[in-house]
């Protein structure tokens, strides 16, 4: 048995930033117990909530053994991997590798890419200078991603939180405007990944705590919209 006591609470809501992590969690198999905060809902601003995440957005940790929390996916996956030891090499050239494709997720892929989804799914009327200029820099993204696969079967080399962090974003590759037929190694990437037990598991139990359908109310809380 579990002792749940020491497990690690975990706050998200599936949106790819909070999938990252429930990756993660699934793959070290080690006890967790997931608390939803639905974001559509705006559950993100309660006091208890932002008391763990001062910016009041998904997701956070609170490691009950340490009594450490931690905000921002990335942060937590760093946190997660260097203290259980999994999936970050311990030499220092291999943490910088994956390092550096994790900071380039937090810092270019997932802004670049949300935006991308915005502007292409969800504002309220067509702007077609943000549609051209998230798009094409989409397109050098993925452009990256495809040449930094062309010789290694994942984005450091080994399976690691780089992958993690980088998969949920790719995955919604359609929201995003971009098909896959000319990256063939971001596309075998992302079949290896998606086939994955502990992936399956995670998106499963995301799937089970996200609304099957989203009003327009929801839309404007989710993304700040008057």
């Amino acid at each position: 048995m579990f002792n749940l006591s020491n497990a690690v609470d975990y706050y998200y809501w599936p949106t790819p930033n909070g999938q990252k992590v429930a990756i993660f969690l699934e793959e070290s198999e080690r006890p967790y117990v997931a608390h939803p905060v639905n974001i559509s809902n705006g559950e993100q601003f309660s006091t208890e909530f932002t008391r763990i995440s001062p910016n009041q957005r998904i997701p956070a940790i609170l490691d009950k053994e340490t009594g450490v929390s931690v905000f921002e996916s990335g942060a937590i996956l760093l946190y997660l991997a260097q203290r259980r030891g999994e999936f970050l090499p311990v030499d220092p050239k291999g943490a910088a590798e994956v390092m550096q494709w994790l900071f380039w997720q937090a810092a270019n892929l997932g802004p670049i890419l949300g935006q991308a989804v915005f502007f292409l799914n969800y504002a309220s009327e067509h702007v077609p200078l943000a549609v051209a200029r998230f798009s094409k820099e989409t397109e050098r993204l993925y452009n990256v991603l495809e040449q930094q696969l062309r010789e290694r079967p994942y984005v450091a080399g080994e399976y690691s939180i780089a992958d993690m962090a980088i998969y949920p974003w790719v995955l919604q590759h359609d929201k995003q405007g971009m098909t896959l037929d000319a990256y063939p190694n971001v596309a075998a990437w992302l079949e290896k990944i998606s086939m994955r037990p502990a992936v399956v598991r995670a998106y499963a139990k995301g799937e089970q705590i996200r609304p099957s359908g989203q009003t327009d109310q929801d839309r404007k809380k989710l993304y700040d919209l008057p």
